[in-house]
C-alpha cells in the first residue's frame, strides 16, 4: 500500500455497499489511522467482535491496550453477521461429542451459553442500545426427513448441559415443521449497535483504536512488534491477531480450516405476524433465520432475516440463484413475506473439527495469539475469544483452553483434514488451464476476468465506462489463483479465503499485500489503479 493511504469504509464494490440491514440504521465506526510509534500492555489486531471484546475485557483489567485495523470498527466480516447468539451448535451435539467427547463438548455449550451471558452483561453495564433480546431457538427437519435424528440429539444437548426440549412444532404460523427442538436462552441483538458501544466503553476505559492502518507483519520474542504499512510500530508484551483469517499464519491454521460463503436475504414481514425467535432446520444445504425488529418504532413492518446456502469460496459462482433459492424456501415457511431490500454474503472459516481456534498462536512466540475459525457462530466465538485470551494473558487458568487451543489434534478430524486439503491442492491446477475468457473483450463492463499471458494469469476488471485495469491473479499468501466473484464485485482466493478488491487491492486475510500490478493485455484501454476510485 502507498504511504499515507488509508483503506476506505467500503472497500469492496457497489453491489456490496446498500444490501446490509444493518447499514440502514447503524455504521461501521470510523478512527484515524496511527501515525506514530506506540508501546501497550496488548497490541490487537482486528476490531470486529473478537478483537474489540478481547480489548475492552482486557482494559477492564487495568491492561493497556491498542486495537489497530486496516478498515473500520466492524467493518470486516463482523458487520455480515445475522447476529444468532446461541449455545445449539452449528455442527450438532451427537457430532461434537463424536469428534471432542461428551467431557469437551459439555465445555463448549458452556463456553457459547457464557459468552451470551457476557455479552448481557456488557449491554447492561455499558447502557449499549442494540436491540438485545434473549429468544428461543427452533431446529426442526426438512418435510418428509423422521424426527429419530432429533430424538438424538436432543440426548446429546441435554449431556451437554444445554437447556432443550422436544415440542411438537415451530411456532410458524403458515408452516408446520412437525416435532421440533426448542433451545431456551438463546438472543440475538443488533452487531454494529453492539461493536460500536463496546469501542466506546473500552476508550472510555483509557484503549485506543486506530483505523485505516495496514498491519503487514507481527513478531514475538521478548517484545512483541506490530508493523504497520505506513511505518509506525506497536510494541508491546503480547499480541493478539483477531483477523478473521489470522494474518500471521502462513499455514498451521490455514490449512485445518476452510473458507465458506453464506448467502443472507431479508425480506420485509408485517409487524407480529412472525414470532420473534431463532430458527435451524438441518437440511442440505441447511438454513437459518431471525426476526428484527423494524427499526422505526412507529412501523408496522418488520425484517426477516433468512440466511444458509453455503458453499465454499471459489466454488460454483451463482450467487443470485442462491438468494432465489433462500427467497423460495422463505415465502413457502412465512407467506407474509413482501419485497426482499436486503441480500448479502459473509465469509466464514469452517475448522476441520467444528471449533474455533484461540489461544496461542502455533509455531510462534508464546506472547503471540489468535482468534479464528468462527465455524459460522462469530459472535459467541469472538466473546469467548475476548473471555480465553483475557484469562491468558492475565496468567489465570481456563477451563476452556484446551478445548480451543489452536495446536490441538483431533483424531476424529484427520479424514475432514484430508479431504479439505485434497479439495485445496486441486485449486493449484488452476495454474495449467486456459484463461477463463480467451480476451478483454469478452469481459462485461462492470465485471472481471482471469486470462492466461504466456505462464502468467492476470486478474482483469472491465469498469463500466469500457476502462480496464489489471493486476497478477496469484494470491500473495500461498500462490493459488484467485477468482472473480461477480455478485460481490472482488477478487477471492479459492485456497485459503482471501480477499482483494476490483483493482487487487488486499481487504481480508490472510494475505497482507496486494495483488502485484501488471500491464493491462494489448489492445484494452488502461486506467491507472490508483487513479481508480475504491
Amino acid at each position: 500500500m502507498p504511504t499515507g493511504s488509508v483503506r476506505t469504509q467500503f472497500p469492496l464494490g457497489d453491489r456490496m455497499r446498500a444490501n446490509i440491514v444493518w447499514l440502514t440504521t447503524g455504521e461501521t465506526g470510523a478512527r484515524a489511522p496511527l501515525q506514530q510509534d506506540l508501546r501497550a500492555d496488548v497490541c490487537v489486531v482486528g476490531a470486529g467482535i473478537a478483537g474489540m471484546s478481547t480489548a475492552y475485557l482486557l482494559a477492564r483489567e487495568g491492561r493497556s491496550v491498542v486495537v489497530l485495523d486496516h478498515g473500520r470498527i466492524a467493518g470486516g466480516e463482523t458487520h455480515h453477521t445475522t447476529a444468532h447468539l446461541c449455545n445449539a451448535m452449528d455442527d450438532g451435539f451427537i457430532w461434537l461429542e463424536r469428534m471432542h467427547g461428551r467431557d469437551a463438548t459439555r465445555l463448549v455449550a458452556e463456553s457459547h451459553g457464557a459468552a451470551i451471558a457476557r455479552i448481557e452483561a456488557i449491554v447492561a453495564d455499558e447502557d449499549i442500545a442494540c436491540d438485545f433480546d434473549r429468544v428461543d431457538g427452533y431446529l426442526f427437519e426438512p418435510p418428509g426427513q423422521t424426527t429419530a435424528g432429533l430424538g438424538d440429539e436432543l440426548a446429546a444437548a441435554r449431556r451437554a448441559g444445554v437447556s432443550v426440549e422436544m415440542v411438537s412444532r415451530a411456532p410458524i404460523d403458515g408452516f408446520d415443521t412437525g416435532a421440533c427442538l426448542r433451545f431456551s436462552g438463546q438472543a440475538q441483538l443488533h452487531p454494529l449497535k453492539y461493536l460500536n458501544g463496546l469501542a466506546a466503553a473500552f476508550e472510555r476505559l483509557g484503549g485506543r483504536i486506530f483505523c485505516g492502518t495496514h498491519v503487514t507483519e507481527v513478531h514475538g520474542g521478548n517484545e512483541a512488534e506490530v508493523i504497520s504499512a505506513d511505518g509506525p510500530v506497536v510494541r508491546a508484551r503480547a499480541a493478539v491477531v483477531a483477523t478473521n483469517a489470522p494474518i500471521n499464519n502462513r499455514f498451521a491454521l490455514h490449512s485445518r480450516q476452510v473458507p465458506f460463503r453464506t448467502f443472507v436475504i431479508g425480506g420485509i414481514v408485517p409487524r407480529g405476524s412472525v414470532t420473534k425467535a431463532l430458527f435451524w432446520d438441518d437440511a442440505d444445504p441447511y438454513h437459518y433465520v431471525r426476526l428484527q425488529g423494524a427499526f422505526d418504532p412507529t412501523a408496522t413492518t418488520d425484517v426477516l432475516l433468512v440466511g444458509g446456502e453455503d458453499v465454499r469460496v471459489g466454488d460454483v459462482n451463482d450467487d443470485d440463484a442462491r438468494y432465489d433459492r433462500l427467497e423460495r424456501w422463505a415465502r413457502a415457511r412465512w407467506p407474509t413475506v413482501g419485497e426482499v431490500p436486503y441480500r448479502w454474503s459473509g465469509q466464514v472459516y469452517e475448522p476441520v473439527d467444528g471449533l474455533a481456534f484461540i489461544g496461542r498462536n502455533p509455531l510462534d512466540s508464546d506472547n503471540i495469539y489468535v482468534a479464528t475459525g468462527d465455524s459460522g457462530q462469530g459472535m459467541t466465538h469472538g466473546t469467548i475469544a475476548g473471555m480465553l485470551l483475557t484469562d491468558l494473558i492475565c496468567g489465570r487458568k481456563s477451563p476452556w483452553t484446551r478445548t480451543y487451543d489452536p495446536a490441538r489434534v483431533r483424531l476424529g478430524a484427520v479424514a475432514a483434514y484430508a479431504k479439505d486439503n485434497l479439495g485445496t491442492a486441486a485449486r493449484y491446477a488452476e495454474w495449467l488451464l486456459p484463461g477463463e475468457v480467451q480476451g478483454v473483450d469478452r469481459i462485461p463492463p462492470g465485471e472481471g476476468a482471469v486470462l492466461r499471458r504466456g505462464l502468467q494469469k492476470v486478474a482483469v476488471y472491465k469498469d463500466l465506462q469500457g476502462n480496464v485495469s489489471a493486476c497478477s491473479a496469484t494470491c500473495p499468501h500461498l500462490g493459488c489463483v484467485v477468482g472473480w466473484n461477480k455478485s460481490q464485485d472482488i477478487w477471492e482466493c479459492p485456497c485459503h479465503g482471501s480477499r482483494f478488491d476490483r483493482f487487487g487491492k488486499v481487504v481480508n486475510g490472510p494475505a497482507v499485500d496486494d495483488l502485484a500490478s501488471v500491464e493491462a493485455p494489448a489492445g484494452a484501454p488502461k486506467k491507472k489503479r490508483a487513479l481508480e476510485p475504491v
